[in-house]
């Protein structure tokens, strides 16, 4: 529910919230399902429900019990925006990332117009990062939407990237993280796209973080481009 994580560009993650339902073509192959039904299977209480979604208030007031900062991805099990999640637990995760002010929160989501829908309605502390995913060109308008919050550092995961983003506009965006789809029914994502992105951000100045190829085997893979890792963080992470 909270603790350690191997994802590569945060420290832990912090799940008050588990489990989702499928928005678009990037959860065909959602991770988090299968880790789910994984850990329900094992016998794990707090995945009695599977993949359904399920509030724990009992995890609420973990992030306050970890005195050493660190960067923290919030519900990498689920969605905060799911339309199933009610404003006043989003504003209750909310006033935890206020209060634990010495950590970054992470927060990433599909569903960007209920998160511009209830944008006013939430505190925004300049340790929460929000993010939208973008795994195709018809899912742009989400950046907009991220573009209407208060958030002081916006970011993008084009993760699972499906296919180019020729229309990609980073005006207000602080990252950008890219990666391919991992696990059993990988889809390809192509290098042109990859460099293509990649060259923006840097006639951009924005922080590029290439995560990973993908695939069946992911760690065969890797996660070197044109020779090198890419490991940039926002400037507010390097400061």
């Amino acid at each position: 529910m909270a603790g350690p994580t191997r994802i590569e560009w945060t420290d832990s993650s912090w799940n008050p919230v588990t489990g989702c339902t499928k928005v678009s073509p990037g959860c065909q192959h959602c991770y988090a399902e299968r880790m789910a039904f994984r850990l329900k299977a094992m016998g794990q209480e707090t995945y009695r429900n599977g993949f359904a979604l399920t509030l724990h208030p009992s995890v609420l007031s973990a992030p306050l019990r970890w005195r050493k900062p660190r960067t923290i991805f919030v519900n990498s099990m689920s969605d905060l925006f799911h339309e199933a999640v009610p404003l006043d637990f989003i504003q209750r995760v909310f006033s935890v990332m206020q209060r634990a002010h010495w950590h970054r929160f992470q927060i990433l989501t599909k569903r960007s117009a209920r998160l511009r829908e209830l944008a006013a309605d939430l505190t925004w502390p300049p340790n929460v990062w929000m993010g939208v995913s973008v795994e195709a060109e018809r899912y742009l308008p989400r950046i907009a939407d991220l573009n209407t919050t208060a958030a002081a550092v916006k970011f993008l995961s084009l993760e699972p990237l499906l296919g180019p983003l020729p229309s990609l506009n980073l005006n207000g965006i602080d990252w950008v993280i890219v990666g391919g789809e991992s696990g059993p029914g990988a889809r390809p994502m192509r290098e042109e796209w990859v460099l293509e992105i990649r060259d923006q951000c840097i006639a951009s100045d924005v922080p590029f973080f290439f995560k990973q190829w993908g695939g069946v085997n992911k760690k065969r893979a890797g996660r070197v481009l044109q020779g090198r890792t890419w490991d940039a963080m926002p400037r507010e992470a390097a400061a």
